[in-house]
């Protein structure tokens, strides 16, 4: 099985100083890997606080999750991914997801197609950039996209390319993910464009086992060297783990067992949650876990037991 990974979410911070101070921590506490949402609430643009933190520190890896097809022509992004992965050394992790939250497309104008749509169109948008970074050049006649001799320069560090992030709930975005990524992403579904009940009801145990099956599926003989991530919705240390789950049960409207054993929640002791850990690599295949600031100082003691095992 692939070895542990733990990497912090973050959105913004109070300054530009804080930023830095933050990502510095977050490589001090033995994270790998620092990434940012996409989206246009009140957060950082990605690539842009991506460039500070790696500047900021010497060996964290910066990376998105998941930066939105629909706002970026994929020519332009290749560009920057590669631009970054070189200034940084070799240090990025490009994630890519095909759009989900309304309010991003109510905001800027942009249509919000239905979702079979901006999967396909992400997917293009994927293979014109994997071509950009590996061979320096692309051309694709797609639905699309009509790219016709582009040229990939700079060429990223990383080859053939940065590590690619795909995920998400539905077993057409899965699909893609096992073909094409190298990390792949398992999240709630999010079809009603917003974490509501629909989102919640599909963090069932049974629904991220069924997600693997597509992954594997898709990816076949490949599934062996993929990375399986999961980005945390709760994270809690406590010393009286059924108390806490039942309470959050109650505010998920969800049974206990589902708490328990859902991929998105993490509560326990530390020894619990190595244990917890080590139990959903063996069920899920999971072994690149991603809290948020909030829970990374709480949280380290597993990341120090867990990371590279």
């Amino acid at each position: 099985m692939p070895a542990f990974r733990f990497g912090v979410q973050l959105s913004r911070a109070e300054s530009a100083e804080a930023w830095r101070e933050t990502a510095r921590k977050v490589e001090d506490l033995g994270y790998s890997t620092l990434f940012i949402p996409d989206h246009l609430d009140d957060q950082y643009a990605p690539l842009v606080a991506l460039a500070v933190a790696a500047e900021a520190t010497t060996r964290l890896r910066v990376g998105s999750l998941v930066l939105d097809n629909d706002y970026r022509h994929p020519v332009v992004l290749a560009k920057e991914i590669a631009t970054l992965d070189v200034l940084s050394g070799g240090r990025v992790v490009c994630g890519l997801g095909a759009g989900w939250m309304t309010a991003d497309y109510e905001q800027s104008g942009i249509p919000y197609d239905p979702p079979g749509e901006r999967v396909a169109r992400m997917a293009e948008g994927l293979a014109v950039m994997k071509s950009l970074w590996a061979t320096g050049t692309a051309t694709l006649e797609g639905r699309y996209y009509q790219v016709r001799e582009a040229i990939g320069l700079p060429q990223p560090v990383q080859r053939p390319h940065p590590p690619i992030i795909v995920g998400g709930g539905s077993r057409q975005v899965l699909t893609i993910a096992g073909r094409e990524a190298d990390i792949v992403g398992l999240s709630p579904r999010l079809a009603s464009g917003h974490v509501g009940p629909e989102a919640v009801a599909s963090t069932s145990a049974a629904h991220y086992e069924e997600r693997v099956a597509w992954v594997k599926e898709a990816a076949g003989p490949r599934f062996a060297d993929l990375e399986i991530q999961c980005l945390t919705f709760v994270v809690q240390i406590t010393d009286d783990r059924d108390a806490a789950v039942d309470r959050l049960a109650n505010v998920m409207s969800v049974g206990p067992e589902q708490v328990a054993e859902t991929p998105v929640c993490l509560i326990g002791t530390p020894e619990e949650l190595v244990d917890t850990l080590e139990g959903r690599r063996e069920r899920f295949g999971i072994n690149d876990i991603v809290v948020h600031e909030g829970e990374m100082v709480a949280f380290a003691p597993v990341v120090a037991a867990l990371t590279g095992r």
